[in-house]
């Protein structure tokens, strides 16, 4: 016993020292209680940036009476670190694992304040292979220098202690957890997460709420059939990636879910007509969506991925 409290002891004195090196953010971290025991913390709108210091999406926690459930960590160290001061406030239960919805920059880079403490990572095996791409050395670098000091060489990126292989069920502290894999969607290793006594249901990125979503190289036509995955556990309350939470959560999936329809049938009809990207996305109304946050940000890219997806599609059905 008295060894476990001398490891436990120098894990909060390395965490300490580590954690006066960060720089702070002046962005409030604020939980919102959604469920007798689950809360959450929402991210300001619109794309990465010194404005809002990375703090562009949302993150959740679940008290037990053994424990604190985290999902997601959000986009930096020092957000992450606010976050820990925000569960401090509410409960002295030990942050003991946190949940990865998925493996993109704003729900990853506060991950080693949460190892840090001791907590476990749990995420869906298909993440390893983002870890070791292009892909990731490139958007850490990126966002070094966006989002510097938040993000800086000290950033890491961090794999999971238990990777796994789909569903999975879990009890702590007399409440159950429902982790359902609904990828290859937004990513392929998408993963929501479902608080049964509390009927919470936190969805990651296969959920945007009063933003454009970012698509980048998902599948959108697998995505769309997530979102029936999402509507089948029926939830009372729905926590999106990006945006406030939901009391209507079939009403508030209509966004995604027209925003990818409408994405596919613009630049598939595109594709079938022979039309070039340039031409097409010029010659489609983006009245509906132009006034949204992180539209400058995220739409044309959108729409050239889903081009080129459309474009593998219709080889696909030839």
């Amino acid at each position: 016993m008295l060894r476990f409290y001398t490891i436990l002891l120098l894990i909060l004195l390395s965490f300490s020292a580590y954690a006066d090196k960060l720089s702070s953010v002046s962005v409030k971290v604020t939980p919102v209680k959604v469920g007798d025991h689950s809360y959450y913390v929402q991210g300001l709108p619109g794309a990465a940036s010194s404005e809002n210091q990375g703090y562009m999406s949302n993150a959740g926690f679940v008290v037990t009476n053994n424990g604190v459930i985290v999902f997601d960590s959000l986009g930096s160290p020092p957000l992450a670190q606010e976050m820990v001061k925000a569960i401090g406030k509410i409960t002295k239960a030990p942050i003991k694992r946190v949940i990865v919805s998925h493996y993109h920059a704003d729900h990853i880079y506060g991950l080693q304040i949460f190892k840090a403490l001791g907590a476990e990572i749990w995420a869906h095996k298909l993440g390893q292979a983002y870890l070791t791409s292009d892909e990731a050395s490139l958007r850490l670098a990126q966002r070094r220098e966006e989002l510097f000091p938040w993000v800086d060489e000290n950033t890491q990126l961090l794999p999971a202690d238990k990777w796994l292989e789909g569903d999975t069920d879990f009890e702590m502290g007399g409440l159950h957890f429902q982790l359902r894999y609904i990828g290859p969607a937004h990513s392929p290793e998408d993963m929501a997460m479902y608080v049964k006594e509390d009927q919470v249901l936190y969805s990651g990125d296969l959920i945007f709420k009063g933003r454009v979503p970012y698509v980048g190289n998902a599948d959108s036509q697998a995505w769309l059939a997530a979102l029936d995955k999402l509507i089948a556990i029926k939830p009372k309350f729905l926590i999106p990636g990006h945006g406030a939470a939901s009391s209507t959560p079939a009403k508030d999936m209509t966004l995604t879910r027209e925003y990818l329809t409408y994405l596919r049938k613009a630049m598939g009809n595109a594709v079938e007509n022979f039309v070039p990207f340039d031409e097409a996305y010029a010659q489609t109304n983006w009245k509906k969506y132009e006034k949204l946050p992180a539209f400058e940000a995220a739409n044309r890219s959108n729409a050239y991925n889903t081009y080129l997806l459309m474009e593998k599609e219709a080889l696909k059905v030839k």
